[in-house]
């Protein structure tokens, strides 16, 4: 131990426990005195001991952690200190120690358990934020979400320590974090439980207004989605003695007196109740009323709760009865009668009333209460009881109803909280009374020690466990540590023979007495246990040495309490009430009093102590020593979690620190327990990334060069400490001993003092030489001054003199004035010859490289033309091979498959030859049957019996061959199952059995077919082959149809069956020919478009040579330029008609633009039917296929098919459908050829009027006549093809057919498609010819005026549609629209501009359904999509823009004159008409509103993990790093750690933001009102996350918060957004960053702070004080004065109380009225849109 002058030691203090004091002399080993300096000023030598010298004290830098095992000397005093310094200076109470969490009382109301509180700490690691109550109920959380393992929270402490209350935040923390998304609203409930149970269990004690007089474990219960199902509650110890005794100022429990206190409310009247004063039950301890508590509002409270848990009036009502009965049980007055007896009046009111509650017996009552009864073996024995006896047993009776009323309550509860099925994990919440030492000690006090000694047993088990897991996991040596061990003390008092079993033992004798208890204690323990003594100075107490302290135990009373006996014939008597409830308390086998059934299968660790005895378990002392037993296995079977409450000062004054109690306390909770066990081994674990950060400026530069920053840190230690036992290096971490960060501590801060001295010296040095220079400086001056006057004032004054003197001057001057003007001269002219040499130079330098750019502009135009030409020519060349490789394999693919159908149908016509030879020798054997059968006609009537024998016989003949064809299918089933299961992988080639029913010979024929048409085939030959035999049976032996019935029934349901399979097969050509009816109306269209053309072309020539004949040739030869003259086109014609179609070419070029879309559209829309058709087709084909797979006899087949016919009905309307867009485009084109031919005829009119038109009129009629005779002609060959088609559905071919047909389509199809595209590609390079020569015409007459003017296409701004449509429309444009891609090239809000313009048709029809289901189903769409992608921000930022357009044009188009004031004329002729939609607006506004609360949201949660890592965890400002030593709990983030978020990453998440809504089109004033929303957010979490974290609070992360307010503020600047007042929102951030760096020492400090923090509340600048941390020991902590002092200055503010800021906080959204600039007439449909339905009106 380094004990030199200047350090800093603890010395024992009687008033403060420990005083600090400041070594002023060094010590030597052997020294008995140490020389030490006070902190205030007192100089002492203290006497120590060389072997045990007083603990060092650590470092300033140190002081205030939030982990007392950050502390690098871990030992009392230094926590005690710490403790001190976070709970008096820095208003802190909570503290971790390890694993531990120190909660002490404030006795004060803190803002700090609020929901923003709550939701701060959600999510977040144990580490990362301030200590505090609901960090380790997020802790336990999350280690069962993750672990799902079960979880207990242990909160203990003395009483006034605050574990009710810290118990209750920690369930209100659950119930907010796992809300379920029920109705039920389990944790309401859970919480509801609190007041009931401090009602009836807490009550005033000396100690604690609201002390928790009964020990409680919840067991809060989780479903697997970790969301709160029901919980479950046992109570441990109930103080019963309170019920009927209370020390002065104390009061009974709080629910008498809530009742009390509502006496007069009617509900209670019948309870006859009065004013606490009048009860001996409530008014003994003297103080029945509690300052700030409202008992009648409590009692509202309660019956809420009751209420809440599902507690009816009746069963309150009830409770209340018993207590009341309580009450006036002990009013009731009993009198001594001599000093044997005692006697109760008759007429005692109170005793009346009791009686009357419970319903009991009022005269046995009276009799029972003064006198008991004795059962001996031979008699019964009635004895009187003097007063004290019948005092007690009436108190016995009321504790004992209590105690019964207080378990049923409880039961109520937990069967409320019951849930149905189980429970997936639990949280166990355990509050219970800590280590308790009085004046005098009973057995309360004895029973809770000995639950504090076995949790203590459990505690650290725990710590021990987890010290090893510790180095374990970073490999290091693992040495055996030396821990207290209380199993002494537990066997002492629970083991055989000891003190309980003692006392239940002496408690079975009839005799049994305290003294007589305590003598076998005496003689078993006394000189034998070294843990029991027996005092000096009493023979009625014994001590026992706790874990904690020594306590002293009073003996009296322990046989009775533990007893816990009421006279039978009282228990008798309340058996026998007419009062259910309290009949049942005291039945021989009642319900299980809070019953608790454990979820899981746990086993203790350590076998439990049962008695052998069973009547022991009847005594309190068994009973809780059970349950004592059964919490420790519930705790050993979870993860346990602590919390120790701590009592500043016995006066609850707010914030006043007694040292001894404290120290008393953190002795008895285990706190230094863990700091000693800590301390043993290496109590400081750095990681390797903190020690760097840390301690780089104690390392070399060689040290530095090493990229191994884990190796640097290992050298550089090995390096500082010698005892390299002092340290250990883990995997991740570096382990210290006591002591050792101290000494590095030391080590940095003196190289910073030896830096800061050596930078202080060269300051100071430069500050004195710049001194000197000027002092010397003025005294070189004032020298040459008084120099020259001394002078002067020698020599005598002359005429001469000055003469000589005023001449020296003249010459002076005019010698001066002539060197000056000759260095002029020089320096003039080298500057000009410089500037002349530098001016050419830049000027040739400036021309070659214009000479050199202007050669490399021309290379390059012929070498990028060049290498465009081929890079051209190697596309097509590339296209082209492909194209010829891709035909090549499709002929390829052609030929194959032609060659496979050769070989099928070869394979086909050998099997149809050995099948038609079959058939033939059927078909002879049959003739000959029928011969027979002719001639037994014949003579018939001659020969009767011979006749019937042979009939007879052909009966016999036709039931074998029935049989045999039978047993023939059976076999072949059989065998197709066997061939099936093995030839699995080769469906195609599945072998097919087939068998013939009239040839006997004939057993078995197997048939392999590929294909479905050649088994169609077979199968239907054998259909007709049966049909002919059934025919020839039918006819020539109807006299034996009811002997063959069987046989006929079979053939005509074969016949059913073949006619479906008929109707089947008919309804394949039918949608053959509806293919084929397609097709051809293509190929109409494609025609009539070139008719079209056509007709172009030679009404052009029309008008060419109408112009010919009108102009002069000449003329117009001579106006034409040679150059002009090349780019006519072949036939001249067209010159001639140059002055007529200056316009009709703008006219042309927009058909033909127009035409070529229609063109495109329409090849789009016949490859989309072309490609439907073929999938059908391949669907087809796959069906068959299927059927090929199943061969189960022709039944079996033609039910299948059946089944599949249902697809037919689909087939058919897809075909209606491709039927009704086929009409779309011919009406389409029909009307574009119509309006063509208008403006064709208009022009052609107005050129010649008489001429154009009749030729006009003719070439129409002619091509109409083509188009009719074309028609007709396709008409004729689809109904010859139709016919043929049907004819050939009866044939034996139809299947080959159908498949053929389907290829010839397919392949037709292809060609044609490819043909499609060759004309497509032929009329683009016709149309650019065309385009070509206008622009050469208009070239050649663009100063000519037109003689005709054409007249362009006027639009009004409307889209016309179809009520059917409007699903479309909603599907297209909404529904399915994507922003992504489609918002680059259009004008914003184009489908919200679209949308108008259907309203506005609907609006120009006057139809008001029209248009209400339109304005329906667009908001139904928008919310539709809005609840589809309500996670997706650019789908929102996309349809937030396009409803707030929607709603704007629905505003400037309303006709109202506020918004009209911007329109244009023609927008004013825009407006709607007939309909008012102010009431959509709305709709539309409030849509909008939810829209934008939706997009905030969404922003809100992708930037909200970047806010805390990149504003206040990321140092964007290298080399001011805060780092300081941390405990056990270690912040999960690393400051190496690549994929933490980053200043730079909140940046880029706002431009992706900022770019999104601009792209989408979002107005600049929502887009401001956005962005102010995110800056407030930022600020507020980095605000409320600065408030939580006290080791952010230093002047260099005020330093880094104030860096990236500048970043936010400079892209506010980039972006144009500085008058959104989202600077304004950082205000508070800013101000809170400012205040870390402001000096805070002096008045003018506290002045200065007041008038700057503005937008701080005054409870937020004090946490900010508070809260301060100095990094380094040159930065001083802000003292409690100054912040009295700002706190005084801040008195007259009125301000929130609160300490965070609400980050749910919402600006108020406005959407400002914005005009659209776009004409709704301009405005066009992009065919991407998908609404070519739509027409422009």
């Amino acid at each position: 131990m380094n004990i030199a002058r200047y350090n800093r030691v603890w010395i024992p203090d009687n008033e403060e426990v420990w005083q600090s004091a400041e070594i002023t002399k060094n010590y030597k080993p052997g020294d008995h005195f140490l020389c030490v300096q006070l902190e205030d000023g007192t100089e002492l030598n203290y006497p120590v001991d060389p072997a045990a010298l007083p603990p060092l004290r650590n470092p300033d830098i140190l002081v205030g952690e939030n982990d007392l095992t950050a502390l690098s000397y871990l030992h009392e005093p230094a926590v005690l200190h710490n403790l001190k310094v976070r709970f008096v200076e820095s208003k802190l109470i909570y503290t971790y120690s390890g694993i531990i969490l120190v909660a002490i009382n404030p006795y004060k109301q803190l803002p700090i358990y609020g929901d923003a509180i709550i939701h701060a700490y959600s999510g977040q690691n144990m580490g990362d934020m301030d200590p505090h109550i609901f960090a380790v109920a997020e802790e336990a959380y999350k280690q069962m979400a993750r672990n799902n393992k079960n979880q207990s929270i242990i909160v203990s402490g003395e009483s006034g320590a605050g574990k009710t209350v810290s118990a209750r935040y920690t369930m209100r923390y659950f119930a907010t974090v796992s809300k379920s998304s029920s109705n039920a609203r389990v944790e309401d409930k859970v919480l509801a439980t609190n007041p009931i149970t401090e009602a009836i269990g807490n009550a005033k004690t000396t100690r604690n207004d609201n002390s928790s007089r009964f020990g409680k474990y919840s067991e809060i219960s989780f479903d697997q989605s970790y969301q709160i199902i029901g919980a479950n509650m046992r109570t441990y110890l109930l103080e019963k003695s309170r019920v009927v005794f209370q020390s002065e100022n104390e009061r009974n429990y709080h629910i008498f007196y809530q009742l009390c206190a509502s006496a007069m409310q009617p509900e209670f009247k019948h309870l006859k109740l009065g004013s606490a004063e009048e009860f001996n039950y409530t008014r003994m301890g003297g103080s029945p009323v509690i300052e700030g508590v409202d008992d009648r509002a409590n009692m509202v409270e309660t019956q809420k709760t009751f209420a809440l848990l599902g507690l009816k009036e009746d069963f309150q009502m009830d409770v209340f009865k018993m207590l009341a009965a309580i009450l006036h049980l002990g009013n009731v007055e009993i009198t001594a009668v001599g000093d044997e007896r005692s006697s109760i009046s008759v007429k005692d009111e109170h005793l009346s009333i009791f009686c009357e509650l419970l319903d009991l017996n009022y005269d046995k009552m009276v009799q029972w209460l003064c006198h008991r009864k004795i059962i001996t073996t031979s008699e019964t024995v009635i004895k009187p009881m003097t007063r004290a006896q019948a005092v007690n047993a009436r108190d016995a009776l009321a504790k004992k109803i209590y105690s019964h009323l207080f378990d049923f309550i409880v039961e109520r509860i937990n069967q409320a909280l019951q849930f149905p099925g189980k429970q997936h994990t639990f949280i166990g919440v355990l509050d219970i009374y800590g280590f308790e030492t009085f004046d005098v000690n009973s057995f309360e006090q004895f029973c809770i020690n000995y639950a504090n000694e076995k949790l203590q047993q459990q505690f650290n088990l725990h710590v021990f466990k987890l010290e090893q897991e510790e180095y374990m996991k970073e490999d290091i040596p693992w040495t055996l540590i030396d821990f207290y061990d209380n199993q002494p003390v537990i066997d002492l008092i629970e083991a055989k023979m000891g003190i309980l079993e003692l006392l239940d033992e002496e408690c079975l004798l009839p005799h049994g007495k305290d003294e007589n208890w305590l003598q076998k204690l005496y003689n078993n323990f006394v000189n034998k246990n070294t843990l029991f003594e027996k005092p000096r100075m009493s023979n009625t107490s014994f001590i026992i040495q706790h874990f904690a302290d020594k306590v002293e135990y009073k003996s009296e009373g322990f046989l009775e309490k533990n007893r816990d006996t009421v006279h039978e014939v009282l228990v008798e008597i309340l058996k026998e009430s007419k009062f259910h409830l309290c009949a049942n308390f005291f039945q021989d086998n009642p319900v299980s009093i809070s019953p608790f059934s454990s979820t899981i299968n746990i086993k203790s660790a350590r076998p439990v102590l049962k008695s052998p005895n069973k009547q022991l378990r009847t005594t309190v002392g068994s009973k809780f020593r059970s349950s004592l037993s059964l919490l420790m296995v519930t705790l050993n079977a979870t993860t346990p979690h602590y919390v120790r409450c701590i009592k500043p000062n016995d006066e609850k004054l707010p914030f006043e620190f007694d040292s001894k109690r404290v120290t008393q306390q953190l002795r008895a909770c285990g706190v230094l327990e863990t700091i000693r066990i800590s301390a043993q081994s290496y109590p400081s674990r750095w990681t390797y990334i903190e020690f760097f950060s840390r301690y780089s400026i104690l390392m070399t530069q060689q040290e530095l060069a090493i990229n191994d920053k884990k190796q640097i840190c290992k050298i550089v230690l090995q390096r500082l400490i010698q005892d390299h036992n002092q340290f250990q290096f883990g995997r991740t971490k570096i382990f210290f001993r006591a002591g050792q960060v101290a000494y590095l501590e030391k080590l940095r801060s003196d190289r910073l003092r030896r830096a800061c001295v050596a930078i202080q010296r060269r300051v100071r040095g430069w500050l004195q030489r710049r001194r000197f220079g000027r002092l010397r400086r003025a005294a070189l001056t004032i020298q040459q001054y008084f120099r020259g006057q001394r002078t002067v004032r020698w020599q005598a004054i002359t005429a001469r003199t000055l003469k000589q003197t005023w001449a020296a001057i003249i010459i002076q001057k005019y010698c001066r004035g002539y060197l000056v003007r000759r260095l002029c001269q020089l320096i003039h002219v080298a500057a000009v010859t410089i500037q002349a040499y530098a001016r050419g130079f830049l000027a040739r330098k400036k021309y070659r490289k214009m000479l050199e750019e202007h050669k490399a502009v021309i290379l390059q135009k012929y070498a990028r033309a060049w290498l465009a030409r081929r890079r051209f020519q190697n596309i097509r060349r590339f296209v082209l091979n492909i194209q010829l490789s891709y035909r090549v394999q499709q002929l390829q693919k052609k030929i194959e498959e032609k060659s496979r159908e050769n070989h099928g149908l070869l394979e086909r016509l050998t099997n149809l030859a050995s099948t038609h030879a079959n058939d033939m020798d059927t078909i002879q054997k049959l003739e000959l049957d029928l011969e027979k059968i002719t001639a037994q006609k014949r003579t018939y009537e001659e020969k009767g019996k011979k006749y019937k024998e042979d009939s007879e016989q052909k009966i016999l003949k036709l039931e074998n061959q029935n049989k045999e064809l039978q047993e023939q299918k059976e076999t072949l089933e059989i065998r197709l199952q066997e061939k099936t299961e093995e030839m699995k992988e080769k469906m195609d080639d599945l072998t097919k059995q087939l068998f013939n029913d009239v040839q006997r010979e004939e057993n078995q024929r197997m048939i392999l077919e590929k294909n479905f048409q050649n088994q169609k085939q077979d199968y239907e030959k054998e259909i007709e082959l049966l049909k002919g035999e059934i025919k020839i049976l039918k006819e020539e032996k109807t006299q034996l149809q009811h002997q063959i019935q069987q046989e006929i029934v079979i053939q005509d349901g074969l016949k059913m069956e073949v006619g479906q399979l008929t109707k089947q097969a008919q309804k394949i050509p039918e949608l053959q020919k509806e293919i084929e009816l397609l097709q051809t109306q293509k190929l109409d269209t494609e025609k009539q478009a070139q008719s079209q053309k056509r007709e172009l072309r030679e009404k052009m020539s029309e008008v060419t040579k109408q112009l010919l004949e009108s102009y002069d040739f000449e003329d117009v030869r001579s106006r034409l330029s040679e150059e002009d003259l090349e780019h006519l086109n072949e036939d001249g014609e067209l010159w001639f008609a140059y002055e007529g179609l200056k316009k009709a070419t703008r006219v042309l070029e927009s058909h033909f633009q127009s035409q070529k879309e229609v063109y495109e559209k329409e090849i789009e829309g016949l490859n989309f039917k072309v490609q439907h058709l073929s999938q059908d087709i391949n669907h087809l084909q796959k069906l068959f296929r299927e059927e090929n797979d199943i061969n189960d006899g022709i039944r079996l087949e033609v039910s299948r098919l059946t089944s599949e016919n249902l697809v037919i009905p689909d087939l058919k309307q897809q075909v209606s459908e491709l039927e009704n867009q086929k009409l779309e485009l011919e009406n389409r084109l029909q009307e574009q050829t119509v309006k063509l031919k208008g403006k064709m005829q208009e022009m052609s009119n107005r050129l010649h009027h008489e001429l154009e038109g009749d030729r006009t009129h003719r070439l129409r009629n002619e091509s109409q006549n083509e188009t009719d005779t074309e028609e007709k002609g396709r008409l004729r060959v689809t109904n010859h093809e139709i016919e043929r088609l049907s004819n050939g559905l009866m044939e034996d071919e139809i299947q080959d057919e159908v498949k053929s047909k389907i290829k010839q389509e397919t392949t037709r199809l292809t060609v044609e498609n490819m043909d499609l595209e060759e004309k497509l590609d032929m009329k683009d390079r016709i149309i650019k010819k065309l385009e070509d020569q206008i622009k050469t015409l208009t070239k050649t007459i663009g100063k000519t005026e037109a003689h005709v003017p054409a007249l362009s296409k006027e639009y009004i701004g409307m889209m016309e549609y179809k009520k059917e449509d409007e699903e479309r429309i909603v599907q297209n444009l909404i529904l399915d629209l994507k922003p992504r891609g489609v918002v680059v090239n259009m004008i914003p809000g184009l489908p919200a501009h679209i949308l108008f313009m259907c309203v506005r048709y609907a609006d120009y029809l006057n139809d008001a359904d029209m248009l209400k289901s339109f304005m329906n189903v667009t908001i139904d769409g928008i919310k539709q999509v809005i609840k589809d992608h309500s996670e997706d921000f650019e789908m929102l930022s996309f349809w937030l823009s396009n409803t707030y357009y929607f709603l704007n044009c629905l505003k400037q188009y309303s006709g109202e004159e506020e918004f009209m004031k911007c329109n244009t004329p023609l927008q004013n002729r825009n407006c709607l008409k007939h309909f008012d939609l102010s009431e959509y607006r709305q709709i539309l506004s409030d849509l909008a509103i939810r829209i934008y609360h939706q997009f905030i949201n969404v922003m809100e949660n992708n930037i909200q993990p970047m806010i805390v890592p990149g504003m206040l965890e990321y140092e964007s400002l290298q080399g001011i790093s805060g780092l300081k030593p941390t405990g056990f709990r270690k912040r999960s983030s690393s400051i190496d750690d690549t994929d933490t978020y980053t200043m730079t990453s909140i940046l880029q998440q706002l431009s992706y933001f900022y770019s999104t809504m601009c792209q989408n089109g979002l107005d600049s004033e929502l887009l401001k009102q956005a962005v102010r929303q995110l800056f407030f957010l930022i600020g507020a979490i980095t605000l409320n996350s600065l408030f939580l974290r006290k080791d952010m609070c230093s002047c260099r992360k005020g330093m880094q918060i104030r860096c990236n307010i500048s970043y936010l503020e400079e892209w506010l600047k980039d972006k144009n957004l500085q008058s959104s007042n989202a600077k304004e929102t950082l205000e508070p951030l800013s101000q809170a960053a400012w205040l870390l760096q402001v000096k805070k020492i002096t008045d003018d400090d506290a002045k200065e702070i007041c008038e700057h923090c503005t937008s701080l509340s005054t409870v937020q600048i004090v946490k900010i004080l508070n809260s301060y941390t100095p990094i380094d020991d040159f930065e001083k902590r802000v003292t409690p004065s100054f912040v009295r002092k700002v706190q005084a200055m801040l008195s007259n503010r009125e301000d929130a109380p609160q300490l965070m800021l609400d980050t749910k906080y919402l600006f108020q959204v406005t959407f400002p009225f914005t005009p659209s600039p776009h004409a709704l007439e301009m405005i066009q449909v992009p065919s991407s849109f998908k609404l070519g339905f739509l027409t422009r009106v």
